[in-house]
């Protein structure tokens, strides 16, 4: 999953509809149109897609309102709202890891998410970059419906910040995903300059060694003290989708108080001592290129 391993998945089900007031994108990045679009999603059932593209875009459109109509995208508003970076500043978004929304229900409800987000953001859909080496080719249509642009290669999360600030979505991911996107920004500038939603920072505090964390994951490790972090509600129906899920930013004031020994290691992560690597490496067998994938 753009870089990291799948989560297991349970059986597809039916998803109804719980009302909820269609947003800006409901009218078009959300639905099917044109006849050409029909005619495509026409061929790609005929390579063995699970259902054509016009199905994936309505069961997207039902866990939308699936989402509003339970009140977890309302309660999760004050977590998105929390960080104060970005000024002003037109945003952009890099989602890792999505996985197959077009038959995973976890995975479309996480999709549906996003896209709330890009709209409550006012990210335009051709700013969010998406990159999972499991996406099907019905899947990469789909995506393209909704306007989003694909990662040409797998980047292990060394995508670098530059000017914007930029939303990290990257919900169940590998610590190394996280890890490598700390190496690659790591300078007070280009993280404060950043967002990332994915598994809470402290959890893996919590739960993983000390050494092991300092060993394998040093950045993350480092930038622990650095970090603001607000979870993301519980809620019964989306217990398995975003459990353990956190919005993080990494407020400057408290990247400057950080020791100067701090900054300077900037050795790119190898993990030759790690034992359970929870990505896919570029090399590795399970990679390959996002079929048809866009040039950022």
């Amino acid at each position: 999953m753009g870089g990291a391993l799948p989560v297991p998945c349970p059986p597809p089900r039916d998803g109804g509809a719980d009302g909820g007031r269609a947003g800006p994108m409901a009218e078009g990045a959300w639905g099917p149109a044109g006849g050409g679009r029909r005619r495509r999603r026409r061929r790609e059932r005929g390579r063995g897609g699970p259902e054509g593209g016009g199905a994936v875009l309505r069961r997207l459109r039902e866990a939308r309102d699936e989402l509003l109509g339970s009140g977890f995208w309302a309660d999760s508003a004050g977590a998105v709202r929390a960080p104060p970076c970005g000024a002003g500043r037109p945003w952009r978004c890099v989602c890792y890891g999505l996985g197959r929304f077009g038959t995973c229900p976890n995975a479309r409800q996480q999709l549906a998410f996003l896209l709330l987000l890009l709209e409550r953001m006012e990210v335009p859909p051709d700013h969010c970059l998406v990159f999972d080496p499991a996406f099907s080719e019905l899947e990469v249509a789909a995506l393209g419906e909704l306007g989003l642009r694909l990662l040409a290669e797998n980047e292990e999360g060394k995508h670098q910040v530059r000017d914007s600030p930029t939303l990290f979505y990257m919900v169940h991911c590998g610590k190394a995903l996280y890890n490598n996107l700390l190496w690659r920004n790591w300078a007070p500038a280009a993280l404060s300059n950043m967002v990332i939603i994915g598994n809470s920072f402290k959890g893996m505090q919590e739960r993983v060694l000390s050494r092991i964390l300092e060993r394998d994951y040093s950045y993350i490790a480092k930038i622990l003290k650095g970090t603001e972090e607000v979870a993301l509600p519980a809620h019964p129906r989306y217990t398995d989708t975003f459990n353990d899920t956190s919005v993080h930013w990494f407020p400057l004031h408290k990247l400057e108080q950080l020791s100067a020994e701090v900054w300077e290691f900037l050795e790119e992560p190898t993990y030759q001592e790690c034992e359970d690597l929870e990505i896919i490496r570029k090399e590795d067998k399970g990679n390959r290129r996002s079929p048809v994938a866009l040039q950022s």
